[in-house]
């Protein structure tokens, strides 16, 4: 079984391979939160990009599988796609104006 710690490194690196990520861009990633689901063997994992409101919730497995199907939330409307991006590489720009619009 793999660790929290574990789980929380495995959710980043799965939304950055999910949106072919540069490895330098793994510094704006935060953990919000994270837990063990009891008797499941499985742990949930809110990450976030620094300072900014939005969200993934990933099921990390005990084997270090992640779930594909996430969740992403967002407080931004369609009409504020672009809000609060200024500051980001243009990747991680991208992905969030992506996420944000629902494209997947």
């Amino acid at each position: 079984m793999i660790s929290l710690a574990d789980a929380e490194d495995l959710a980043i690196n799965f939304v950055m391979e999910e949106w072919e990520l540069p490895s330098q861009e793994k510094d704006w990633f935060v953990v919000l939160n994270s837990r063990t689901i009891p008797d499941r063997w499985w742990y949930i994992v809110e990450i976030a990009i620094k300072d900014l409101p939005d969200k993934w919730v990933i099921q990390v497995y005990e084997d270090g599988e992640c779930d594909p199907c996430y969740t992403f939330s967002s407080p931004f409307s369609q009409v504020e796609i672009s809000a609060k991006l200024e500051e980001l590489p243009s990747n991680l720009a991208m992905v969030l104006k992506k996420e944000r619009s629902g494209y997947l």
